[in-house]
This record gives structure tokens, C-alpha cells and sequence, in this order.
């Protein structure tokens, strides 16, 4: 009877998961997304629990040990909802895909032994141990490269080792020799090294990955982190888990892939390590000079204009910005100004990053569109306010073949009247690569923190 109940409660959130991920596809659905995915999570677990003290020689015991792992967890969670700031957010997210890797290997270790003190490893179980492992193993290193890439930790250039590509192979190679040792053996030596192999590799293959693709890979390592889970899932025959982890994994795989098409990146290429990428990002091109302005001739500029685009970076995040261009966003408004965003989709360090930026200081979505909606309309717009981006409005990718961005779809700013660059200096962008945006005619230099440029337009308007 509890089985069959527990099992009934899977289901239910199962689909409470699929409604959370359909609700999270749209701005406006996005917290009736998050409320499906809370419930789903709270039923599942229930019914795990419920289960695991149904099952237990000493129900009590199990309750206070689950209870106090809770405890734990929930306490650290808590305490870093609220004190990480939404620049950090991109290699928070990171770091939380490296527990789920984590998870994966220790539930594969655990699941093996268990399985052969109990005399029930068969060869199947022994591949379903194994994969999960070595995805867990992966996911794990890699993830902690990313968080370290992110948070500026570690150098975001690509390391680029001789043969890395062959290092890739040869990893793949060895893993899949020592599964058959492994089957055949059943002996806990072949895991081991595979475990070291796969945490190495794990560690090369997004090493390997330039700083201007951190975005496809977070969003690849939330793919990994999925199938983990639906390893992990397998090994212990919960089939909430198993459909969880593919949901999260085909998921994660397709906006992997919707990010490379933005970024004119080859899917296969990414995931690989950056295979076939070798560019380098040294620009000794003269530009000619560029042209600086002051907050008040920015106002002027806006007071005497009838559309305005605003493009927001990682920069406005850095700056935290959001609060004050959405109070400009509505001052210009109730003057009759027509005033949208523009948002690339690999802008910032996350997907989706800038989009909860702006909801955080309350803009409206509907003048928040994506660079395809918004490209065809910037030859009719008379300013554009490039708040802190870089890279997603270079015209190189468009203009210049030699350039190592070029054919990335970009936000194509430089076809406005006038267009202001909000920066700190003249530095090149995250991937390396200098700007022609910033030394064109219609373009001026906005110098200093966003936030306290934006504060001074308002003061003079």
C-alpha cells in the first residue's frame, strides 16, 4: 500500500515538474513555475521519506538522521540565498551543479557496495554504476573549473595543452576499457581509476572551454548535472529521479544548443572542449579615436528622443544598475518616450541573467524583448544606451571574417542615430576581443560605474 502510494505521489510530481519547467519558459509565468517546481519538490521528497522510515529496522533513528541532514542543508541554503548577490549568481549555480556531480559518485560507490556485499551485482547494475559515476566524476570537476572561471578565480583564457583533443580521446578510450575490466571483474580497482580519469577529465574539458563560452557552459554542466541525477536515479531504482534527471538533462541540453546557434558556437564543438577553436584574441587594428560625453549631454540626447533601446551586460549586474535604469526607463516613459530592451541571449554570465535583473527592479516584460525581436528596429531608433555590454553588440561579428567572433548573431546597435557606451575603460570584453563599436561616429564613451551614470542622467532630465 505505501508503495503504491509513494509511486502515485511520483507521478504527481513528475508533472508538477513538467508544469515548472513550461512556467518558467515565460517571464510572466515564471513564479507560477517556481511554485510548481516548490510543490513537486515537497511532494517528492514527503513520499521519500515517508518510504525510507516504512522501510527502516529503526524508524525513529532514520527520521532524526534524515532530519539533521536536512537541517544542515537547508540552514547553508538559506544562509546563501541570502546573502549572494546576482553577479555571484552564475558561479553559484555552478557550484551547485558539482553537488549534484558529487552526489552521483558517492550514490555509485555506495550503490556498488551494497550491491556486492549483498551478492546482486549483475553486469547490469555494474554499467549503471559505472556511467553514473564517471558522469558524476565529470560534472564534479568540471563544474568546480567553471565556479572558478566565474568568480575569477582562475584565469577565464582557454588552457590550450598539446594534443588536448587527443588527452580528450584517449580519456574516453581508457574509461571504456576499464568498464569491461569492471563488469568482468567485478572488482572495485577498475571504478577507482576510472573515478581519477574522469574527475581529470572533467577538469581539462571545460578548462579547455575561453571565458566568451562560460555561458554554454553552465548551461552544458546543468545538462551533466541531469543525467547524474538520472544515474544516480537508476542505481537506486527511484524513478522520480531517473525522470527528474532527464528532464533537467534534455533541458539543459537544449538551451546548451539554442546558445551555441546565438553565439554562431558548434554544439558538439563546446561540449568537446572547444574542439576545432583555435583562434587567438590579440587586436593590434587602429580604430582611430573614440568620443567621450557627460551624463548631461546624455540627457539631452534622450530628452530630445522619440525611441530609445536600452542593452544591458554583465556590466550593469557588476555596477547593480538595474534599480536606477529602471527608474529612468520610467521617467522617459511618462515623457512619451518609447523605451524597450534588447537582450541578447548570452548576455551576463547566465542564461536568462539580465531578464531577472530587470524583473528584480520591476520592468515591465513586455518592453523587454530578445535580439531577434528588437535587430530589425534599431536603424529606426535614436538612441541606444549599451549599459555595461560588450561582446553581444560588437560589430566584428558581423563586419570583420577575421575576427574569432565572427558570424555570432549580435545585438546590432551601430545602426542607430546615437548610441551610448556606459564602461569603465576602454579594456576589450570577456572573450578578448576589442570593440570597432566603440570608435564608430554615432557612438559615444559614457566613463565610470553604471550606476552612478544612469543616477546623474536622472538628476539632469
Amino acid at each position: 500500500m505505501t508503495t503504491n502510494l509513494v509511486q502515485a505521489a511520483y507521478i504527481v510530481s513528475a508533472v508538477l515538474f513538467v508544469l515548472s519547467l513550461a512556467g518558467l519558459s515565460k517571464h510572466e509565468k515564471a513564479k507560477e513555475g517556481n511554485a510548481f517546481g516548490v510543490a513537486g519538490m515537497v511532494l517528492a521528497l514527503g513520499a521519500t521519506i515517508w518510504l525510507s522510515v516504512d522501510r527502516a529496522e529503526h524508524p525513529v533513528v532514520t527520521v532524526a538522521l534524515i532530519a539533521a541532514a536536512m537541517a544542515v542543508g537547508a540552514g547553508i541554503g538559506l544562509w546563501r540565498a541570502r546573502v549572494v548577490e546576482m553577479t555571484q549568481m552564475p558561479e553559484l549555480v555552478a557550484m551547485l551543479h558539482s553537488f549534484v556531480g558529487l552526489a552521483a559518485v558517492l550514490v555509485g560507490y555506495s550503490s556498488y557496495l551494497e550491491s556486492r556485499d549483498a551478492g546482486t551485482d549483475d553486469s547490469l547494475h555494474l554499467v549503471e554504476v559505472f556511467i553514473g559515476v564517471f558522469i558524476g566524476a565529470v560534472t564534479f570537476t568540471g563544474s568546480i573549473v567553471a565556479f572558478l572561471k566565474l568568480s575569477a578565480r582562475i584565469k577565464s583564457s582557454p588552457l590550450m595543452l598539446p594534443a588536448r583533443h587527443w588527452l580528450n580521446l584517449a580519456a574516453l578510450v581508457v574509461s571504456a576499457v576499464l568498464l569491461v575490466w569492471f563488469v568482468q571483474s567485478h572488482s572495485v580497482l577498475p571504478l577507482v581509476i576510472m573515478t581519477v580519469v574522469a574527475l581529470a577529465f572533467g577538469w581539462h574539458l571545460v578548462a579547455s572551454i575561453g571565458g566568451g563560452d562560460m555561458p554554454v557552459v553552465v548551461s552544458m554542466l546543468n545538462s551533466y548535472s541531469g543525467w547524474a541525477a538520472a544515474a544516480a536515479g537508476f542505481m537506486l531504482g527511484n524513478d522520480l529521479l531517473i525522470v527528474t534527471g532527464a528532464l533537467v538533462g534534455s533541458s539543459g541540453a537544449i538551451l546548451s544548443y539554442i546558445m551555441c546557434k546565438a553565439m554562431n558556437r558548434s554544439f558538439f564543438s563546446v561540449i568537446a572542449g572547444g574542439f576545432g577553436q583555435e583562434v587567438s584574441v590579440g587586436d593590434d587594428k587602429d580604430y582611430g579615436e573614440h568620443r567621450e560625453t557627460i551624463a548631461a549631454d546624455v540627457a539631452e540626447l534622450l530628452r530630445d528622443a522619440s525611441t530609445v533601446v536600452i542593452t544591458p551586460g554583465y556590466g550593469m549586474a557588476v555596477a547593480q544598475a538595474q534599480y536606477p535604469v529602471a527608474e529612468l526607463t520610467s521617467q522617459l516613459r511618462k515623457k512619451g518616450v518609447n523605451v524597450r530592451f534588447g537582450i541578447h541571449p548570452v548576455a551576463g554570465r547566465l542564461p536568462g541573467h539580465m531578464n531577472v535583473l530587470l524583473a528584480e527592479a520591476k520592468v515591465p516584460y513586455d518592453i523587454v524583448l530578445e535580439m531577434d525581436e528588437i535587430n530589425g528596429d534599431f536603424s529606426d531608433t535614436d538612441v541606444v544606451l549599451v549599459i555595461g555590454a560588450n561582446d553581444t553588440v560588437n560589430p566584428s561579428a558581423a563586419e570583420d571574417p577575421g575576427s574569432p567572433i565572427a558570424g555570432m548573431p549580435v545585438l546590432e546597435v551601430w545602426k542607430a542615430r546615437n548610441v551610448v557606451v556606459f564602461k569603465r575603460s576602454m579594456a576589450t570584453g570577456y572573450a578578448g576581443v576589442q570593440n570597432p563599436l566603440f570608435f564608430k561616429d554615432n557612438s559615444q564613451m559614457l566613463f565610470g560605474d553604471a550606476k552612478e551614470r544612469v543616477e546623474d542622467i536622472i538628476k539632469a532630465l
